[in-house]
């Protein structure tokens, strides 16, 4: 290879990097946490807020955002959940400033913008509340690793399926760690580290 081939060489590997971004440093290590070592691309879907404005996951991008799916109607994973990460987020102002925590809706047919609005008053006014209809989070969800299904109905009501994991967003909107019931340290330690980047 003559030297006028291996600097080009040299100058289109540093342009894909740039274009690209340069590679994260590794997230610290916590119990019940999965980070992953290349960031991964989610989907994007079109929804509504809990203000009953359009969004997309898209639009929080800019800083990390922890996500949860779930729905009003569940009886006890999502309040424990959302009130964890209510106390997380209160917690720690200073250390979690521009935080984001999404909670995005399973279970469109019952979760209008009003009833997520009103659900998350229980938690945060910071809250972000998205929905849109099931078969499409479905899609975004399965991006995500985070399937569900609905119950058949009893009696004309029904519960939904689906994970207990939160999962972790960088600045990019790329997904960098899920955590599996992880302690709430944990969780600030990477969000944390996310917000740092």
């Amino acid at each position: 290879m003559t030297l006028r081939a291996a600097l080009l060489t040299l100058l289109l590997a540093a342009l894909a990097g740039v274009a690209l971004g340069a590679a994260p440093k590794p997230l610290p290590k916590f119990d019940r946490v999965m980070t992953l070592d290349t960031p991964r691309a989610v989907g994007d879907l079109a929804m509504t807020d809990h203000n009953g404005a359009p969004q997309r996951l898209s639009d929080l991008a800019g800083a990390p955002t922890l996500v949860f799916f779930g729905f009003t109607n569940c009886p006890d994973v999502c309040p424990t959940t959302l009130q964890q990460l209510a106390r997380i987020k209160s917690a720690e102002p200073k250390k979690l400033p521009g935080l984001r925590i999404a909670f995005i809706s399973v279970d469109g047919e019952r979760d209008t913008p009003a009833v997520m609005k009103e659900y998350l008053k229980r938690f945060s006014a910071d809250f972000v509340g998205l929905t849109a209809p099931a078969e499409q989070v479905r899609s975004l969800a399965l991006s995500f690793s985070a399937p569900f299904f609905k119950d058949p109905p009893k009696n004309g009501e029904y519960a939904v399926q689906h994970s207990s994991r939160i999962f972790a967003l960088d600045k990019q909107g790329r997904l960098r760690a899920e955590f599996y019931e992880a302690a709430p340290d944990a969780v600030v330690g990477i969000a944390h580290a996310l917000l740092a980047e």
